[in-house]
């Protein structure tokens, strides 16, 4: 991010825009939006300047900036439309402690406008950086529509309120008390009553929300997926916006905890192959200690909770516990790499059952139906399996599978870094080595990379089996 967005307070303050045409008016149009005095110096000012000066909107002197014009101002805009005078402008500015902003040159400007969509006081900014003027054009068209017309007479009077609203404690309560104000009984009021009724509905909202009982505690036991944030279900989403607490584990991407409130406490209870880790008591005990002090808990798990998860040991902890919890289903991994390599878990005339495995359990490498395992058409997901893979080729070669059945290891499933080995069965862990796959990964045993796409991703072809099994 080379620019950091913010909002700077310019009511009172003195903007100064270098220019009369186009360019000009065109930044003009957005600065008399504003509560600041805008000044425009330039020779031959376009029409427009000249009936705003007119309406004592803004002040036009009529001849080039000069040394000394920016004094006291916040912001200078050069708008000339030719490159020596933007560059007089901007020294001129420079000079006096301004902000200068060059229109159409990134390079030589402190700050940048971007798009924007007015709901005021409710302001939405959108910036891509100078990079594609084309697509915030876009987004601010999108947004325009989804925001309603009337969301600034509600902010408007909302803000009004908020000394009231302060009756109410402070955190979750209060935060629903807007929720529903936004969402629910300011436009119903508003279009029912106008603004007078919106107000009423406010007070009676206030006296509703007092008096209720203290809100309990709860968990959301929540599926994050693979990785994609565009692979997170709705619910999901809309239940990490709403928690105070997210607890995630560790392969839960930084994409996704980025929908969380920017006041949640986020804490990661990371389990680490070999390496530092929380104890699932203690992952427990830390929902338990949060949801009972009233707060939404979101406990983020990759994937889906309910494949390998250890989903079961927390939902008996929390009823032990008496917390009450709700379980939101996530795209397990096996999924989204059946997706990304075109592959169906089953096939008509190729097996009619799919395996879901885990190459570990308490005990150590899992032990599982071999024999059937090994028979031919048979297909599996298996989880956890890197290292376990010299065990998993070694039992089912043992158990008559052929050498050449094919094995597919997908990590980082769906994301920017997603990397796919194809192979063979006999050549699984040197294949793994060679392709650099370190996890976390998904192997598919029974099943390849469909033709089009392991050309397209330039995916190794698997080597043929040497010697007989």
């Amino acid at each position: 991010m080379r620019h950091f967005p913010l909002f700077r307070d310019i009511k009172g303050r003195r903007v100064v825009v270098s220019g009369g045409g186009e360019a000009a008016v065109a930044k003009l149009r957005l600065l008399l939006k504003t509560e600041a005095t805008v000044v425009v110096y330039g020779v031959d000012a376009h029409p427009q300047i000249a009936r705003w000066a007119n309406e004592r909107q803004l002040i036009h002197i009529a001849r080039d900036i000069r040394h000394g014009d920016a004094l006291c101002a916040a912001l200078v805009y050069g708008a000339n439309e030719d490159a020596a005078m933007d560059a007089r402008a901007a020294d001129i500015g420079h000079a006096s402690g301004a902000l200068v902003n060059i229109v159409d040159d990134l390079d030589n400007s402190d700050f940048i406008t971007p798009a924007i969509v007015d709901r005021d006081p409710v302001t939405v900014a959108i910036g891509t950086e100078g990079a594609a003027p084309v697509l915030a054009r876009r987004i601010k068209a999108d947004t325009e529509e989804r925001l309603s017309p009337t969301l600034g007479i509600l902010a408007r009077i909302g803000q009004g309120f908020r000394g009231a609203a302060n009756a109410l404690p402070h955190g979750r309560i209060r935060r629903r008390f807007w929720s529903r104000y936004y969402d629910e009984v300011g436009p119903r009021a508003l279009t029912e009553g106008g603004e007078e009724a919106v107000l009423a509905a406010l007070h009676t909202l206030v006296a509703d929300m007092q008096s209720e009982g203290p809100e309990i505690g709860n968990v959301a036991l929540i599926g994050a997926g693979p990785g994609d944030p565009e692979l997170l279900t709705l619910k999901a989403r809309k239940a990490l916006h709403e928690a105070d607490v997210v607890i995630y584990d560790r392969l839960v991407s930084p994409e996704i905890l980025e929908l969380a409130r920017r006041e949640a406490v986020v804490i990661e209870v990371g389990k680490i192959p070999n390496g530092p880790s929380w104890k699932q008591d203690d992952i427990n005990a830390l929902m338990i200690e949060h949801a009972g002090g009233g707060a939404h808990v979101a406990r983020l798990k990759s994937g889906d909770p309910a494949v390998f998860g250890r989903l079961d040991e927390e939902m008996d902890a929390l009823d032990a516990a008496g917390v009450p919890f709700t379980i939101i289903p996530g795209i397990t991994a096996a999924s989204a790499a059946a997706a990304s390599i075109g592959v169906s878990w089953t096939r008509r005339g190729r097996n009619a059952s799919f395996w879901l495995l885990t190459g570990h359990d308490v005990a150590g490498f899992a032990e599982h139906d071999w024999r059937a395992l090994a028979k031919p058409g048979e297909a599996a997901a298996i989880y956890m399996g890197l290292r376990a893979a010299r065990f998993l080729s070694g039992r089912l070669l043992m158990h008559g599978a052929s050498a050449e059945t094919p094995v597919t290891a997908i990590e980082n499933v769906s994301r920017g870094d997603q990397k796919i080995v194809a192979t063979t069965l006999d050549r699984l862990p040197i294949a793994l080595t060679e392709g650099g796959i370190t996890g976390p990964a998904i192997l598919f045993l029974g099943l390849s990379p469909r033709a089009a796409l392991a050309a397209a991703d330039d995916i190794p072809e698997p080597v043929p089996a040497t010697g007989g099994h």
